[in-house]
């Protein structure tokens, strides 16, 4: 499990990643759908497969809470592989994860 820092870190990371990336910079780019405005785990399953993967979203969003409702926009996200550099890079990783991390040093 996460700390509250590496928790912030990782919104912050993912959300400078969503407004700072250039058109022409790999990343995958979302057009929100009217079905996902009260429920961005649906995002996170379309676009990565996984649920639990909504904080992305709320954080690639600009989102000030989980609740609050998620309007038609075009998201950048990051692509899977650097979905996975953002969360080492911030510390922001399963124990699953970091043992996987820790065996490759």
């Amino acid at each position: 499990m996460a700390s509250p820092t590496a928790t912030g870190a990782f919104v912050r990371a993912v959300r400078k990643f969503a407004v700072q990336t250039p058109a022409w910079v790999d990343a995958v780019r979302y057009d929100t759908k009217p079905d996902e405005c009260f429920d961005i785990t649906l995002v996170a399953q379309r676009v990565y497969g996984d649920r639990s993967l909504a904080i992305v979203v709320f954080a690639a969003a600009g989102l000030d809470t989980m609740e609050q409702p998620l309007p038609a926009q075009r998201i950048v996200l990051p692509t899977y592989a650097q979905l996975n550099n953002i969360k080492r890079q911030t510390g922001y990783l399963t124990d699953e994860e970091a043992r996987a991390y820790a065996s490759l040093d």
